[in-house]
């Protein structure tokens, strides 16, 4: 595991080292998302004022390639699978589902921070079609009332653990 001043340091090693060579760019907007898991607004910025390069063309190329982030990931990361054997489930109405009850679109964030949707090819568990995983978790035969059922339950365990938090909080002197 890579602690986070492992990860620091080779984010200022990277941008301290860089010499101006050519396809230094994606390496550092990668050691960047991994530094703060995604890119920052004041990361672009740093990195076009190290290399020289505008900002609006280190934009275009975190805005061109998926892997880069401009937002960061919620704390449950939802990947839905719309492979061929979900698909033919009927994963788009999972889909949909889930954008409704987050009140978020693919790809996007809720702005409690809580979930990241994504979507993806395959997951590997096309017997359960239609499948979901929220971080490690699969979830599969999933139905729109499933994956309410599901969502609302990671809902109630989050306010159920800062409720605890609050009140551990209220028990210091």
């Amino acid at each position: 595991m890579v602690t986070t001043a492992a990860r620091d340091d080779s984010f200022n090693y990277r941008l301290w080292r860089y010499d101006g060579a050519p396809g230094e760019l994606i390496p550092l907007l990668q050691s960047a998302q991994d530094h703060f898991g995604y890119i920052p607004r004041r990361a672009i910025g740093y990195i076009s004022g190290v290399t020289g390069i505008p900002e609006s063309e280190v934009y275009g190329v975190i805005t061109f390639y998926s892997q880069f982030r401009l937002q960061p990931m919620g704390k449950y990361v939802i990947k839905a699978c719309d492979g061929t054997a979900c698909h033919v489930q009927n994963s788009r109405m999972i889909i949909d589902t889930i954008e409704d009850e987050l009140g978020v679109e693919v790809n996007g964030t809720t702005e409690d921070g809580l979930f990241t949707l994504s979507t993806v090819a395959c997951i590997g568990c096309c017997s359960l079609a239609p499948v979901m995983m929220i971080n490690d978790d699969t979830h599969g035969r999933l139905s729109p009332q499933s994956v309410r059922k599901i969502l609302r339950e990671y809902r109630r365990r989050e306010q159920a653990a800062r409720a605890k938090d609050a009140a551990s909080c209220g028990d210091r002197p």
